[in-house]
């Protein structure tokens, strides 16, 4: 990371974890901070480097939101160019055309729109339901929740469901940016109110879903009940299989999920997202991994915000890298004991 000749923040696409997300990240907060962008060798530590279809839509997005001059939007694209206009709301349709992740391009535009003041009304088209990136209903009851805690105007509705391979979901959003962000302390999970587990089911039979149910009820383990499960059978351009489950807090809800592939069993998708449950009731931390990484910009953007979640993930410390060399609020990590840490992020310039 650096400055260029012509002043560009220049961020190196091929650090830490070398995936989309650093793109994601440079492209919102370019937009924020007005600062012209370069990212070269981008998603180098893929199998597949360069722009695929879903950040390829989000760079346009960028640039539509913001007139932006963009150089190298083309698939495959190692290396892209940003000069950020101001940004401006309105009503936009932004299609991933495949499966690729639509929740993905929304957190690209999110960002800058929140910060520039005006109200836009826009709709995502491509993966909704996708095992490499939040579901819709993480962003539903995870992470908005929290956003709106700290003074963000925002509201998302599902339209379709859209999972891989075949895509064709949808989910709207409503916002009003130009309202500063609260700073955010998030250090007590406090009392455990609900569990509870959904098996999404589309073009399948249900019993893959009672199937995945009953083995995340078998592996709960003594002194957490689970108050709620259902099989939800839900319309999709394909087939496709998720569980979800939801931990509802006192001060948070927090939401696990696993997806359904060819060849896994649906005991081994129930488990892998109860898994991840119990190791983070076990914890006793308010936030998640996944939470965490989504957290970081917000945070930043606040300012003196506190966090206490899991030992991070490469994706969220390089995450916090990329944020630094945009916002002098810079998240820090602090490993505590164990398998616990608190993300910081300092005054705000």
């Amino acid at each position: 990371m650096g400055v260029t000749k012509d002043r560009s923040v220049l961020i190196d696409g091929s650090q830490g974890e070398g995936g989309g997300q650093i793109l994601r990240t440079s492209l919102a907060l370019a937009l924020c901070t007005q600062r012209p962008l370069v990212v070269r060798e981008v998603r180098a530590r893929r199998s597949r480097p360069g722009l695929l279809r879903q950040h390829l839509t989000a760079l346009r997005a960028a640039a539509t939101i913001s007139k932006a001059r963009i150089e190298g939007d083309r698939l495959g694209s190692s290396e892209v160019r940003v000069h950020p206009g101001p940004v401006r709301h309105g009503d936009h349709r932004f299609a991933v055309g495949s499966a690729g992740s639509a929740i993905l391009v929304f957190q690209t535009v999110l960002w800058p729109l929140l910060c520039a003041p005006g109200r836009s009304r826009l709709r995502f088209e491509g993966g909704t339901h996708n095992p490499l990136a939040p579901p819709f209903d993480f962003l539903e009851r995870a992470f908005l929740p929290v956003i709106r805690g700290m003074g963000a105007q925002i509201e998302a509705r599902l339209v379709r469901h859209g999972f891989y391979p075949a895509g064709g979901g949808a989910f709207e959003v409503e916002l009003e940016g130009g309202h500063r962000l609260r700073p955010l302390t998030l250090t007590e999970r406090g009392e455990l109110r609900q569990l509870r587990a959904r098996a999404l089911v589309a073009g399948l039979h249900e019993e893959i879903g009672e199937r995945e149910l009953l083995e995340v009820e078998d592996r709960l383990g003594d002194g957490v009940a689970l108050g709620e499960r259902r099989i939800e059978v839900v319309e999709s351009a394909g087939p496709g299989n998720a569980v979800l489950i939801e931990v509802e807090s006192a001060a948070i809800t927090e939401v696990f999920a696993s997806f359904g592939e060819i060849g896994r069993a649906a005991e081994a998708v129930g488990r892998a997202a109860i898994d991840e449950a119990r190791e983070y009731l076990h914890a006793g931390v308010p936030v998640g991994r996944h939470l965490a990484d989504q957290l970081l910009i917000p945070m930043a953007l606040a300012g003196e915000s506190t966090v206490t979640t899991l030992r991070p993930t490469d994706h969220t410390i390089t995450n916090a890298a990329v944020i630094g060399a945009f916002l002098p609020a810079a998240p820090t990590v602090t490993r505590g004991p164990s398998t616990l840490a608190t993300l910081r992020t300092g005054a705000a310039g």
